[in-house]
């Protein structure tokens, strides 16, 4: 029996039944498979969001690691490089500028922590132009060492044009060395001593 003599032998009240079951599933098809489509974008959409604020913030991490140790390697690069004598330093630095220094005093060490010690030197000038005075302080600055400059009084000549007493305090700081490590040195140092003084005195009395 053909679909058309099914349909012919039913009802008019079946016929609407059915007309409105095949209008139900009609519906689903052309609502529901787009919205269920729709969800299923729209959770991808979300956690490709997720994964891409993942990825964004070990980059941003991985930036902010990479930075805080350049900053570490520069800092123990820094340190690596003990400052000179600061007297002498100081001097120096005035020289080529042509200032002339007329004081220059170490104060006490100051700790910081365990690890950091701070030397102050303290100095005098007297009838210093700021030119002088600048390119002195810029390449105390930039000189590359540990160094810093903690103070400073300008106090102006009276009646002298561009002539100024200055009084400036330099820092200069030390990475104190690990008392773990130089014990370790200084007994890998004498084991070596040691092996070497024995093979200095040739064989034992059991050798030939």
């Amino acid at each position: 029996m053909s679909l058309q003599e099914r349909w012919a032998k039913l009802e008019p009240r079946e016929r609407t039944l059915l007309l409105a079951l095949m209008g139900v599933f009609a519906a689903i098809l052309v609502l529901g498979v787009p919205i269920a489509l729709y969800k299923t974008v729209a959770a991808m959409r979300d956690d490709n969001q997720e994964i891409r604020d993942v990825t964004d913030k070990v980059v941003e991490a991985r930036e902010k690691l990479a930075k805080v140790r350049a900053d570490n390697d520069a800092r123990a690069n820094r340190y690596a490089r003990p400052a000179p004598n600061m007297a002498t330093f100081l001097e120096d630095a005035a020289r080529a500028n042509e200032v002339e220094l007329a004081e220059t005093t170490n104060k006490a060490d100051i700790p910081h922590g365990k690890k950091y010690l701070e030397k102050v030197t303290s100095s005098k000038m007297r009838k210093t132009g700021l030119r002088g005075l600048s390119k002195t302080l810029e390449r105390i600055a930039r000189s590359g060492y540990p160094v810093a400059i903690t103070r400073l009084g300008i106090k102006p000549k009276v009646g002298e044009p561009d002539s100024y007493d200055v009084e400036l305090n330099i820092s200069a700081f030390e990475r104190k060395s690990d008392p773990k490590k130089a014990k370790s040195d200084a007994a890998d140092g004498a084991e070596g001593s040691e092996d070497a003084a024995a093979s200095d005195n040739g064989p034992s009395d059991g050798e030939e």
